[in-house]
């Protein structure tokens, strides 16, 4: 199995040797999920977040993560930019997506697909603005599978061409280092990851 993190340190080191600061859209899911990842990211990157989330239910709940997302980024300081795009996230985008997958387990296949929506948005949004890469904060969950999300990262990087960024921020110590900023920040950590079907399953 890859190491992600290994891949994405030599990336690092390629940089800092050469001084450059590549420009990154990163897609984000929420607040606490982003703390550790701009903390980390913004060290080597211009970063922009990316939020397109058509998946976020209810509708409140969307606009409550992405105000929190602002809100993290106004607290904190970084040292390379750290701005914010918010794109249309037409609700339908997801329920189109994962049609006939309504039943399937938290975890299967309809996440995965689910990351190829958000994923795909996001590849075609960096290349369409110009930006060096693009990636997103979802590997950071200990319930999300790093490997596909990169696979289909680079699936999307082929297609689109632009190149993904390869990662699994829960590794050194990522996934801990949110919860510490998220209490720093007294960040609104949310108990499902989004959609009506997690939703349902966390209430059940």
């Amino acid at each position: 199995m890859r190491n992600y993190q290994k891949e994405l340190d030599a990336l690092i080191s390629e940089l800092e040797k050469t001084g450059r600061v590549p420009t990154l859209l990163l897609h984000a899911c929420c607040a606490p999920c982003s703390s550790y990842c701009l903390e980390y990211l913004s060290e080597y990157f211009d970063i922009t977040v990316f939020c397109y989330n058509p998946n976020i239910y209810p509708a409140e709940e969307y606009g409550y993560r992405v105000s929190e997302i602002k809100r993290l980024i106004a607290e904190s300081e970084y040292k390379h930019p750290v701005k914010l795009l918010e794109a249309d996230s037409d609700p339908s985008d997801f329920y189109n997506a994962v049609k006939g997958y309504e039943k399937e387990k938290e975890g299967g296949e309809r996440c995965f697909l689910c990351y190829g929506l958000r994923l795909e948005e996001t590849a075609r949004t960096a290349k369409e603005l110009g930006f060096d890469y693009f990636t997103t904060t979802l590997t950071i969950s200990p319930l999300k599978n790093a490997e596909k999300i990169n696979e289909i990262g680079e699936r999307l990087a082929e297609k689109y061409a632009v190149k993904h960024l390869p990662s699994d921020f829960k590794k050194k110590n990522g996934y801990k280092r949110s919860i510490e900023l998220s209490k720093e920040h007294k960040l609104y950590r949310q108990n499902y990851c989004g959609c009506v079907f997690s939703l349902r399953v966390q209430n059940s």
